[in-house]
């Protein structure tokens, strides 16, 4: 992979880094990967690099930059640390989603015209990017769009109508931050929308995506992140490679 930090202008004048992943061919289908709450991390980083492996060229927008730019915590999930975590659920407190959807706004559109872009591109989040991922199908024109353990999608189910292209979310079973009666309530929403996939995963925790952190399945991860992979190649046209 080619990777480098571009800088990618805010819709109100200011300026963000993004991590830029490029696979080996040119020209390849986008991916607008979303953080979790501990911003662009060694871990949001080495997922890049694998979905670039697939044939993506991928853009992970530092989102926290209105709190603090360059934001890196728990970079190693085996690894535990109280401060850090603590760091990481306060700027999501802090989080505006308005502001971070204009900033995945312009990161879309900075993907679409890199020129090892093809012009077409998804999004992907986790957590809060899971979240992110949603609003990004119902708020843009994204050609499709993954999200893992999104929290709060609940609140913005009133926007379930907008949805026009491919989406598809994983729910943890077990997830501890949307009990059992929001998941219920969010998949008999969304399995309203045409071209809207839920699956739930049974018996799994928030997270069980995060290799090497408390909640991590590698059954359940293996079977989200193949059903992933087969959703962005049939709408995205990608890469020829499975994981």
């Amino acid at each position: 992979m080619r990777t480098s930090t571009v800088t990618i202008a805010s819709s109100d004048g200011g300026r963000f880094s993004a991590y830029l992943s490029l696979p080996p061919q040119e020209r390849a289908p986008g991916l607008v990967l979303i953080q979790y709450i501990c911003g662009v991390n060694r871990v949001m980083r080495s997922l890049a690099d694998g979905f670039a492996a697939q044939g993506y060229a991928v853009l992970v927008p530092d989102l926290y930059w209105r709190q603090q730019p360059g934001v890196s915590l728990l970079d190693d999930p085996t690894r535990p640390d109280a401060a850090q975590q603590q760091r990481a659920l306060d700027l999501n407190d802090g989080f505006d989603d308005e502001r971070g959807i204009d900033d995945l706004r312009a990161t879309l559109a900075f993907l679409r015209n890199h020129p090892g872009c093809n012009g077409r591109a998804g999004a992907l989040g986790y957590c809060l990017g899971g979240r992110l991922a949603y609003l990004m199908a119902t708020r843009t024109d994204v050609d499709c769009a993954v999200g893992y353990y999104g929290v709060k999608i609940e609140q913005h189910l009133d926007e379930a109508d907008r949805i026009r292209r491919p989406l598809m979310l994983h729910m943890a079973g077990a997830d501890y931050l949307v009990p059992e009666p929001t998941r219920q309530q969010i998949t008999r929403r969304l399995e309203q929308v045409p071209g809207v996939a839920v699956m739930v995963h049974p018996g799994v925790n928030h997270a069980f995506a995060l290799p090497g952190g408390a909640n991590w399945s590698a059954e359940a991860a293996d079977r989200a992140n193949q059903a992933s992979l087969a959703f962005l190649r049939e709408h995205l046209a990608s890469a020829t490679t499975a994981a």
